[in-house]
């Protein structure tokens, strides 16, 4: 598309100044980009002349200045697999990409020298829709789910699961000349899954376990009979695991330090009992079974490489000098399907039962069996060597759609299956809502890469005021592209070091990045935060906000990010809209969604109808018509008169929230007055503000409202 057919040159909003066309012709506009890693996606990198943005005085906004790193928003995503996906912790677990928060700690990859090793990564972003789906086969045996626009990465580089539908341009795509790179799950010998913690897994691991470090006594003596169990541990995890299941079998327990650290050797805890029904029980239960069930030889496994095994990231290993318990071993090891050596015993009559294959057959050991100390699990820093047949057996359109998940990490990428995948980023559709800067306004995004340094150099200026700016108030400063460019670390120290104080509204949850900037920021200047959400944590709210924000994170996701936000001692404001007439401003949303909102911890709310600007009028209104005809005459009466709400409408949702805010404590009058009404579009969510200003440039000048939600 050329740059004459966007609407850069109808600046009206004041988004892009010193961007008018002979510039982006000129040394304004750098390059175009097409960047693989947002697939339907076009940057227009440019030099801006001027950073700060003044709001045009006929504007309803309550605020002057604004700073807009971006024009369009690449918030959209087309997103990479299926829920069920197993994710490679960082604690070397694995969990479905379903489960996965924003926050938690996996594991990604990062380049060191000529290898490439695993790192331990955090986990930004959490999205989901619904995809068409493709099956990856591998010669292994490992399958993945993932749309078309998927990548992972192959001997040749990193590739898409699906070339472009015929017309649409070239891309690299996975073929059957292909091999992935990574571990694979192996699932030729059967499911790669954590067995269920059935009573033959439970009694396996006791038994594994307890003939591995526990003792068991039971003597008479011409004085009585004494009678005792002991199971002692370094490793709290294990000893838990097994004194719950050994509660859950009816065998009670005592727990208490066994011996205190010191300064060569960690503190050990135990459990214990003397009563010899007990004793007598634990016997029962640990010895051997005439016909072991694999679900006993996976429990086995994990209970003996707890008591006895280790692993250092490279070689595992369990061992053992009695030659039944060795023999157990190696008959689970081939019931399991794990290629393993017996080592010959050592003078002391040890021996050593190595699993061998490399990662592989180590990853398969641990998902296999289900140990329960996490340190000998872990992977960080091991070098990446795909010693497994993870050849490209076949990619088959399933020809159906299913739900997908996807997810923003810190390097870029994370373990799916087994194998390195990307970070996946999407090729934006009709269906995103954020259309009122225009019609590219979700595939043609303008990026300031030099916004912070022109932002800096116009704050030194003898003539700045030091007003209040808003950040959020056109396009959201932490959209996905915010992940690439990182231009948001700069404005915000640029914003502190002037002493000029400053907002922030957001739905997306990268801002957690920049929270401890944010906080010391915070400490100089008055700050405002601001999440913008309108959809309760609900089942039905959550397929709603799929619906009309696709793109975006998910109720629980935001939620989160407003309880990070009050961990790092930041206030919070909340943005509830668009309230959406008939579908989310019933009573019993409303109230879900202001509970949620209490319990994360949010500081204030502001509540604003749906608002129906030209573009995304036009997109709303047709989707309401597909998914809701019963709806479009209601509509067409409530927005008869333009943009905004009927005054009649404004003022019955006001009614109704009213009482529901200030029955939570969350700012009073959360619908601000500018002029006569109370619901205008500039307002800045109550609460969001720090307030440490006091010569009344920062909290009272920012405390009315600063910034405007902008998804309708």
């Amino acid at each position: 598309m050329r740059w004459q057919e966007q609407a850069i040159s109808n600046d009206d909003d004041g988004a892009l100044p010193g961007l008018e066309l002979p510039a982006l012709r000129g040394a304004g506009l750098l390059r175009t980009v097409r960047s693989p890693e947002f697939a339907g996606v076009t940057f227009h990198e440019v030099l801006a002349k001027s950073a700060l943005s003044k709001v045009p005085a006929a504007s309803q906004m309550p605020f002057r200045w604004t700073v807009n790193p971006y024009r369009g928003c690449s918030h959209a995503c087309t997103y990479c697999v299926d829920p069920s996906t197993l994710v490679l912790m960082a604690d070397g677990r694995q969990k479905p990409i379903r489960d996965l928060m924003v926050g938690d700690r996996i594991v990604g990859t990062e380049r060191d020298g000529a290898h490439r090793r695993f790192v331990e990564t955090e986990v930004l972003a959490r999205r989901g829709t619904t995809k068409a789906a493709y099956r990856v086969t591998l010669e292994d045996g490992t399958e993945i789910v993932a749309s078309a626009d998927h990548r992972f990465l192959t001997e040749r580089g990193w590739k898409y699961v699906a070339p472009l539908p015929k017309g649409e341009g070239q891309r690299p795509y996975l073929t059957t000349n292909n091999r992935l790179q990574g571990f694979g799950l192996g699932m030729v010998a059967g499911a790669y899954a954590s067995p269920p913690e059935s009573v033959d897994y439970r009694q396996g691991y006791l038994t594994g376990m307890i003939r591995g470090d526990g003792m068991l006594f039971d003597k008479t003596y011409p004085s009585g009979r004494i009678t005792m169990f002991r199971l002692a541990l370094v490793d709290g995890e294990a000893l838990t695991r097994s004194q719950d299941y050994l509660a859950e079998a009816g065998v009670p327990t005592n727990r208490r330090l066994f011996s205190a650290a010191t300064a060569k050797r960690k503190a050990l805890d135990g459990i214990f009992t003397s009563k010899q029904s007990t004793v007598a029980a634990i016997r029962q239960m640990i010895e051997w079974p005439g016909m072991p069930t694999r679900e006993w030889h996976a429990g086995f496994l994990a209970g003996i490489f707890d008591a006895e095994g280790s692993c250092d990231g490279q070689i595992l290993r369990i061992s053992n000098s009695d030659e039944r318990m060795l023999s157990m071993t190696t008959d689970a090891m081939d019931v399991l399907r794990i290629p393993y050596v017996r080592e010959p015993a050592n003078k002391i009559g040890v021996a050593n039962i190595r699993v061998i294959g490399g990662l592989s057959s180590r990853r398969r050991f641990f998902a296999l069996t289900n140990p329960a100390i996490t340190r000998k699990l872990k992977i960080i820093g091991a070098a990446v060597k795909t010693s497994v047949p993870l050849r490209i057996v076949s990619v088959e359109n399933l020809g159906t759609e299913t739900e997908m998940v996807d997810i923003t990490t810190g390097t870029a990428d994370f373990i799916a299956n087994g194998v390195i995948s990307h970070n996946c980023f999407a090729r934006p559709t009709h269906e995103y809502l954020d259309l009122d800067a225009g019609h590219d306004f979700d595939s043609q995004v303008v990026v300031k890469v030099n916004v912070d340094e022109v932002l800096r150099a116009e704050l030194a200026k003898r003539s700045w005021s030091h007003e209040p700016v808003a950040l959020g108030t056109n396009t959201d400063p932490y959209q996905r592209a915010e992940g690439r460019y990182r231009l948001m670390p700069g404005i915000i120290s640029a914003l502190a070091d002037s002493g000029t104080p400053f907002s922030i509204l957001t739905k997306g949850t990268l801002l957690r990045r920049d929270l401890p900037l944010i906080t010391e920021a915070a400490q100089r200047v008055d700050v405002g935060l601001g999440v913008s959400l309108a959809f309760a944590d609900t089942p039905q709210g959550k397929e709603l906000q799929q619906a009309i924000e696709p793109g975006t994170p998910t109720p629980k996701a935001r939620l989160d990010l407003i309880r990070a936000i009050r961990a790092a001692g930041l206030p919070c404001g909340v943005m509830v809209a668009p309230v959406l007439p008939w579908l989310t401003d019933s009573l019993a949303h409303l109230e879900r969604l202001l509970d949620n909102l209490v319990e994360a911890g949010a500081t204030g709310v502001t509540v604003l109808p749906l608002h129906l600007r030209p573009g995304a009028r036009e997109w709303y209104l047709g989707w309401l018509e597909r998914s809701h005809p019963h709806l479009v005459e209601g509509y067409g009466r409530v927005y008869a008169r333009g943009a905004y709400a009927h005054k009649g409408y404004r003022d019955w949702l006001w009614e109704r929230v009213r009482p529901l805010i200030r029955e939570r404590g969350l700012g009073g009058a959360a619908m601000h007055r500018v002029g006569d009404d109370q619901h205008a579009e500039g307002d800045y969510p109550r609460g969001a503000f720090t307030g440490v200003r006091s010569d009344g440039a920062g909290a009272a000048s920012l405390g009315a409202e600063v910034g405007s939600e902008t998804l309708f």
